[in-house]
């Protein structure tokens, strides 16, 4: 292999003369092994072997093949691309095609050549490499739609579960959220996971460009419309043509401009200002904005009629106070990055920044954590920024937990999971050591979580 490391190799077999043959046959590799499922399970989840050689007879019935079909699933389930070599009995190849069938990678029949199952071994070895060579090859030629974003918030999650599902789509989309949470962010990607991603993106902050000249902005305008019209100059939905246009805060759009995008919204042509000719658009519409619509439609300050053609699908994105672990995952995130900016890549969080960052309730969410970490590492004397580099203000936030004594243990637990998981920066061994549990009995929670 290409590492100086041994590759794991899983030997699954209840008999201990053959297991030890099979073992110092092939010291190649570092040998793991187990006599049982519940063993071999384990050490999937811990290793993750690329390859495992395995009998279909386990205890507690080793003349029966049920333990090992179940065993054979499992690992597969856990990790679809392992290498499962099946070790049978002379007169079984009934239950070899059916392993075969079921995803084995290949099998052999007992007595077996140790000199060819080293060839089937090493086969499989490189059969996995190359593999993982070309999913890592194609991550890179193919980024993810929404590669920015790192969360482990499951409400997140599912909403860019969403956002890859609705971006296919030309259903116009509503984003709702606190300032700094990542609505721009969430709209790139739908616009990447579109059949548009090839085309142009234009964002548009409906809030920054005063009255008189934000309908200019969007419909564009002819030469002598107006003084200093030197040129006809098309407006941001017509530059946005075959793509996406995103209409930040949408709650600030001037109630005399409502009237005329939810015409263009209806019909899907503008008419640029002092012209009289109608131009076609076709682009895909994404709005956002920190308010209340609907109590701005109370108001009488927002168009009920324009709002229901806004809001095709809603996204409401929750604030950073509310995604249990991802301050601190963020926070090592954006450490890594502006460290590297700055030249101070040995920079690592103290415990107690850390803590700091956990308790603040972040009013002004993901942009406020970003600019509070870059201010630390440029303002930070030693190799860890400590809670006084982070100086924040002690408005600690408590997330209430109201739930049924049923469901109270887990929630409990899995927060506290991703807690730590956050806390040690996606290191399992740390963060076993933090919960105070073995490595195993984390991965098993992981998985019973459905975390990774």
């Amino acid at each position: 292999m290409s590492t100086g490391k041994l590759p794991h190799l899983l030997i699954v077999e209840d008999d201990r003369a053959l297991q030890k043959q099979i073992r110092w046959a092939f010291d190649q590799y570092e040998a793991l092994t187990a006599d049982d499922r519940e063993s071999a399970l384990l050490l999937v989840r811990r290793y993750q072997p690329p390859v495992v050689t395995m009998d279909l007879g386990l205890p507690p019935d080793p003349d029966s093949v049920s333990e090992g079909f179940k065993l054979l699933e499992e690992i597969l389930t856990l990790a679809p691309d392992t290498k499962i070599i099946v070790l049978t009995g002379q007169n079984d190849r009934a239950n070899a095609l059916r392993a075969i069938a079921l995803g084995a990678y290949d099998f052999f029949a007992k007595p077996f050549e140790i000199d060819m199952l080293g060839l089937t071994i090493q086969r499989a070895y490189r059969l996995h490499e190359l593999q993982q060579e070309n999913e890592r090859l194609q991550s890179m030629q193919q980024p993810a739609v929404l590669s920015g974003l790192l969360t482990r918030d499951p409400e997140l999650l599912r909403i860019c579960r969403t956002v890859e599902r609705v971006g296919v789509t030309d259903a116009t989309v509503l984003l709702l959220g606190e300032s700094g949470t990542g609505k721009e962010l969430l709209a790139r990607g739908l616009h990447e996971a579109s059949p548009r991603r090839r085309e142009r993106f234009v964002a548009i902050n409906c809030a920054a460009i005063p009255d008189n000249l934000l309908e200019s902005e969007l419909f564009g305008y002819e030469k002598g419309a107006f003084t200093g019209a030197a040129k006809t100059t098309p407006g941001k939905i017509e530059t946005a043509n075959n793509g996406t246009l995103m209409l930040d805060e949408i709650g600030d759009l001037p109630h005399s401009l409502q009237a005329k995008l939810l015409r263009f919204l209806q019909e899907r042509v503008i008419e640029r200002i002092g012209g009289r000719q109608e131009i076609p658009v076709n682009v895909r519409i994404v709005c956002a904005t920190h308010q209340n619509l609907k109590v701005l439609i109370n108001e009488g300050r927002f168009r009920e009629d324009l709002y229901y053609r806004l809001a095709e699908i809603i996204v409401n994105i929750p604030p950073l106070r509310t995604r249990s672990g991802d301050p601190a995952l963020l926070a090592h995130a954006f450490l890594r990055r502006f460290a590297a900016e700055n030249n101070r890549g040995n920079l690592t969080l103290r415990e107690d920044a850390v803590r700091m960052i956990e308790a603040h309730s972040w009013p002004g969410n993901v942009r406020e954590l970003e600019n509070c970490i870059k201010r630390a590492v440029i303002m930070a004397d030693g190799n860890q920024i400590t809670a006084d580099d982070i100086g924040l203000a002690g408005d600690h936030h408590e997330d209430a937990i109201k739930l049924d004594l049923r469901h109270a243990r887990d929630h409990a637990e899995r927060r506290v999971i991703i807690a730590a998981l956050a806390r040690a920066d996606g290191n399992v061994v740390r963060a076993a050591e933090l919960l105070g549990i073995s490595r195993p009995t984390l991965y098993d929670m992981m998985h019973r979580f459905g975390l990774k």
